[in-house]
């Protein structure tokens, strides 16, 4: 029989209580403190709901109740977030999947705290020259709103770098894209009719001798062809497979530039 989630919340602030030497009625005296410096009774623990919610018989908090546990047990939101198991490092990404029909800026992190540090590169660096997986690259790091980092998912995807010297499926993907592949789609698979030079085709980052590639891919016999969009002015090419050629996954998201103002290549 599964545990009571509400019992098991109930008991982790009970032992924080008394870890912190603090009564149930501490509790409320120190609330009723916090309500009067607020100005409003929402933020009052009384006896009798710390009681319901150590017990399991509680509900989930409000707002201002959790603010006063936060403030009277010293956790953090994050720690908040832990014991009551409400993911809020999943806002970020949860925001993006399941979006509102209107187009919108993501907001601008604004505080210190939520940077990440990720790796860049600078453009005349000679490895930002060949498409590879970022977690190869050695890179120089430079900080990164959480707001933004925090939508990878580097526990179910790769995340690669189109180099900015391969133009294979340029202007549909330009050197420099960031692609999100998905390393459990690997299977080829046909391109639907009239797809050519879209996105409704697949596209795959495949793993090469020596290096990477991404393009459509088309498997023939023991051979893998390397397709390139028709206004690349790259060659097809074909590997044998797998033996010079495997399938890494499949390019499910990008991240790419479309302003060419400053770059003198104009892609």
């Amino acid at each position: 029989m599964p545990a009571n989630p509400a019992r098991s919340v109930g008991t982790q602030l009970r032992r924080i209580r008394e870890k912190l030497g603090l009564t149930i009625r501490d509790v409320e005296e120190i609330s009723e403190a916090i309500a009067d410096e607020q100005q409003s009774a929402n933020y009052v623990l009384s006896k009798s709901w710390v009681a319901a919610l150590e017990s399991g018989k509680g509900h989930m908090p409000t707002l201002p109740r959790l603010y006063s546990l936060g403030a009277i047990y010293k956790l953090s939101w994050k720690d908040l977030s832990r014991i009551f198991e409400v993911p809020f490092q999943d806002l970020g990404k949860d925001q993006a999947s399941f979006g509102v029909p209107r187009t919108n800026l993501i907001p601008e992190a604004k505080d210190e705290d939520e940077q990440l540090t990720l790796p860049l590169r600078f453009r005349n660096d000679p490895e930002v020259q060949k498409t590879n997986l970022l977690h190869t690259l050695a890179a120089i790091w430079g900080g990164v709103p959480f707001s933004l980092a925090r939508f990878l998912n580097p526990e179910h995807k790769l995340y690669g770098f189109i180099g900015l010297a391969d133009r294979t499926l340029s202007p549909l993907l330009r050197p420099g894209t960031f692609v999100e592949i998905d390393v459990t789609q690997r299977k080829v698979q046909p391109a639907p009719p009239e797809s050519e030079g879209s996105f409704d085709r697949p596209i795959y980052f495949v793993e090469l001798r020596g290096g990477f590639a991404c393009g459509w891919c088309e498997i023939r016999g023991d051979r893998l062809f390397l397709l390139a969009h028709p206004n690349s002015g790259v060659p097809t090419r074909q590997f044998a497979h797998p033996q010079e050629a495997e399938i890494v996954g499949r390019v499910t998201g990008i991240a790419m530039k479309i302003d060419k103002r400053d770059d003198p290549r104009k892609y």
